[in-house]
């Protein structure tokens, strides 16, 4: 099982903002986030309501995040 949650864009914008990731740019339906500081990685978020998991699970990877990560960042 997988155990990630059923989570929608812009609650994993919000979640990320805490990670250190701010709204950037959005193109069409996707919203790109730059991390704050130094590396500047940039992340592309679809705007849905619903991402898939394994959406989910490559945007996690990208910011360097686990799902454990990701959960304690989520309360």
């Amino acid at each position: 099982m997988s155990g990630l949650p059923v989570i929608s864009g812009a609650e994993l914008c919000t979640i990320l903002s805490r990670k250190g990731y701010v709204f950037d740019h959005q193109k069409g339906s996707h919203m790109v986030l730059r991390q704050h500081d130094f590396p500047y990685h940039r992340l592309t978020v679809p705007n849905r309501k619903e991402i898939p998991k394994g959406t989910l699970r490559a945007i996690l990877r990208q910011a360097g995040l686990t799902v454990e990560e990701f959960r304690t960042l989520m309360r």
